[in-house]
């Protein structure tokens, strides 16, 4: 059976795995994943640019108010500071990334402009915004009032834990983390992007994994491109995407790979993520795709190279409660 999400299917399968001439072009987290994708396709097929459509897929979950873990209307860390992580990378070295960043509603753009435009990889903080300003990116104001409500609810008892699968948990206080989008061309070549507003209510200047290559996000030519979600400080641990990609780089499938990530942190951290949330998303330069968590929830969206779009569930290390 099927159920359909904003114009995509979902599928109550195990993961896809890639076939010939059926094979991936892109592949983003959650079930919000489907709009991105669609916009990344878009893109695509105007520039034939992977860099072009993961950053145009991006921006669309950066520019919904309605979806508080990226960009317009996050929720704010506990000084009610909406501050954003970005990263953009292709399978050429080019890498730029942003964080902490505030005032602006499309880091992912910002993040694009210091690989163009700096010798750096990585601004941060008044920094990025000041080069944000410089470069003539228009400011917003992020936090919406719906934002701010829930940030005034937290307030009253000021107790902040992370709760696994909160990505889907749409329009409450729970709903914050991340959209990691990757894509491997016809002609194997790779590009990924990985954009957040971090965890709701989070200490001030806390970064996680998104923004840092090789935690949140990871591409290396003639072997694949892995993103991570979940609890980033779990992912940074282990340099989580950079870790997948080696493992795909020794042999390992993209499934394979994402699931000895999270078999890694499981042995590594044990009960200190009993009830965390981890998945990890790859695709390898033959359009083959991966998907893997922790606790069952994660889901992922996918699209061929006719822009079909199917949203999917991910394998898990802990299985899913028996259902009645």
């Amino acid at each position: 059976m099927a159920l359909g999400i904003g114009g995509a299917t979902l599928a109550a399968t195990a993961p896809v795995v890639a076939k010939p001439g059926n094979r991936a072009l892109i592949v983003s987290t959650w079930d919000f994943g489907a709009a991105a994708n669609a916009a990344a396709f878009a893109q695509w097929k105007k520039t034939n640019s992977l860099l072009d459509a993961v950053e145009a897929g991006a921006r669309v979950p950066e520019a919904d108010p309605e979806n508080h873990s990226v960009g317009f209307g996050g929720y704010p860390d506990r000084d009610g500071h909406v501050t954003l992580d970005a990263i953009l990378m292709d399978d050429r070295g080019n890498l730029g990334a942003v964080a902490a960043l505030e005032d602006f509603m499309h880091p992912i753009s910002v993040a694009r402009r210091v690989m163009e435009k700096t010798p750096h990889t990585f601004l941060v903080g008044e920094g990025a915004r000041q080069f944000a300003i410089a470069e003539g990116f228009e400011r917003t104001k992020l936090l919406t009032p719906e934002a701010e409500a829930a940030w005034r609810e937290w307030l009253k008892t000021a107790k902040y834990k992370p709760v696994a699968n909160s990505e889907n948990m749409r329009g409450t206080a729970l709903d914050h983390d991340t959209i990691g989008i990757v894509a491997c061309g016809p002609d194997g070549r790779l590009a990924g992007a990985c954009t957040t507003s971090g965890m709701a209510f989070k200490l001030r200047g806390r970064v996680g994994d998104s923004p840092q290559c090789g935690s949140g996000l990871f591409v290396e030519a003639g072997v694949g491109a892995a993103t991570a979600t979940g609890v980033g400080e779990e992912v940074t641990r282990i340099a989580g995407s950079a870790r997948v990609v080696a493992s795909m780089r020794a042999g390992m499938s993209p499934q394979a790979a994402c699931r000895e990530a999270v078999l890694h942190i499981a042995k590594l951290r044990g009960d200190a993520v009993r009830d965390a949330q981890v998945g990890f998303l790859a695709i390898n330069d033959r359009g083959e795709i991966g998907a893997f968590a922790l606790q069952p929830g994660f889901t992922f969206a996918v699209t061929d190279l006719e822009g079909r779009t199917q949203v999917r569930p991910a394998e898990s290390l802990k299985k899913p409660a028996a259902t009645k």
